[in-house]
C-alpha cells in the first residue's frame, strides 16, 4: 500500500499522529511518503520521530515536490492522508482525487462527503483510528473510489462548473436591491 501525505509540514496537520498510526500498521506490506516542506527544527523533529518509531524503512521524507514530480507522486500513490487538526478547505484533498487518488482526511478538514461519494474515508486523528482507517481502505477497491473521486472533481470543481456558479452568483447579486439605497 503506497500511502502519501503531500502537504506544509506543520504540528497542525497531525503529522505526528500519522507516524504513530503507522507504527501500529502490522507488517511491511505498506511505504509512506511524507512530501513537503516545513521549519527545519520540525522537519528535524519529523526525521527524529521516524527513526524512534523504527519506521526508517517504511517512511520516506522527499521535501518539498513541485510540477511534474508531484503528478507523478500522485500517479504513484494508493492512498493520500490529510490527518490536519483543522482545515478551512485542504486543496490537497481535491488535488488527490483529481488525480484518481482516494483519501482518508481527519473530521479537522470539511470533507465529509468522502465518504458519500465512496473515494475516500472521513475519520477522527486520533493514532488508532488513523490505522484502523488504513487497514481498511487497503481492503477496498482503491482504483474504483479514486474514479469516483476524480468524477466528483471534475463534475464540482472544473473550470466550467465553477464559472458557471460564479456567472450565477455575480447574476444573482446584480438583480438584488441594493440595502443602501
Amino acid at each position: 500500500l503506497r500511502l502519501l501525505y503531500i502537504g506544509r509540514l506543520d504540528p497542525k496537520k497531525g503529522i505526528e499522529g500519522l507516524l504513530k498510526a503507522c507504527s501500529t500498521m502490522p507488517g511491511n506490506n505498506w511505504q509512506l511518503a511524507i512530501a513537503g516542506w516545513g521549519a527545519p527544527s520540525y522537519v528535524a523533529h519529523l526525521r527524529q520521530q521516524i527513526h524512534d518509531l523504527g519506521l526508517n524503512h517504511q517512511v520516506e521524507m522527499m521535501g518539498e515536490v513541485l510540477a511534474d514530480a508531484k503528478k507523478q507522486l500522485f500517479e504513484n500513490s494508493d492512498v493520500a492522508l490529510v490527518p490536519s487538526h483543522t482545515e478551512n478547505f485542504a486543496i490537497v484533498v481535491a488535488e488527490a482525487l483529481a488525480h484518481a487518488v482516494p483519501v482518508i482526511a481527519s473530521k479537522g478538514t470539511p470533507w465529509s462527503e468522502l465518504e458519500v461519494k465512496r473515494c475516500g474515508l472521513w475519520v477522527d486523528n486520533d493514532p488508532a483510528t488513523l490505522a484502523d482507517a488504513m487497514l481498511k481502505i487497503s481492503t477496498m477497491p482503491l482504483q474504483e473510489m479514486g474514479q469516483r473521486g476524480r468524477a466528483w472533481m471534475q463534475e464540482e470543481f472544473s473550470w466550467a462548473s465553477v464559472s458557471k456558479d460564479m456567472l450565477a452568483l455575480y447574476g444573482k447579486c446584480l438583480h438584488q436591491p441594493n440595502a443602501d439605497n
